[in-house]
């Protein structure tokens, strides 16, 4: 059964443009070593008349919006494999905390097992 892993991000919006360089080069890495499918979304209709709202969720500030992104594989053994891979990847070294177009400390992330694949 695929695994997931999903991300909920909230950005500057005056960074989206370097978020999207940062994630079109992460994807590629991704996509090389196995994974799947590789999404990054920015929010767009975040206003809910119920539940809880993304930017709720993710704590938004003035000027922000929230990235909802997932990376699927073919199984959660296949994922260890891939992000294995891709954390020695020369490459992601160029990707440093410091130079995130984010808060790294306000992400939120975690592994998903698959319920329903339709």
């Amino acid at each position: 059964m695929a695994y997931v892993d999903g991300f909920l991000v909230p950005i500057p919006k005056s960074k989206l443009a370097e978020y999207r360089r940062m994630a079109q080069k992460a994807g590629k890495v991704w996509m090389e070593h196995g994974a799947v499918e590789f999404r990054e979304c920015a929010g767009d209709d975040l206003d809910v008349d119920f539940g809880r709202s993304f930017k709720e969720a993710a704590g938004l500030k003035r000027g922000e919006t929230v990235m909802f992104s997932w990376i699927v594989y073919k199984s959660k053994a296949q994922r260890d494999r891939v992000n294995a891979k891709v954390m020695r990847d020369p490459r992601m070294n160029e990707m440093d905390e410091k130079t995130m177009p984010f808060d790294v400390k306000r992400m939120c992330y975690g592994g998903f097992k698959v319920l329903v694949d339709l």
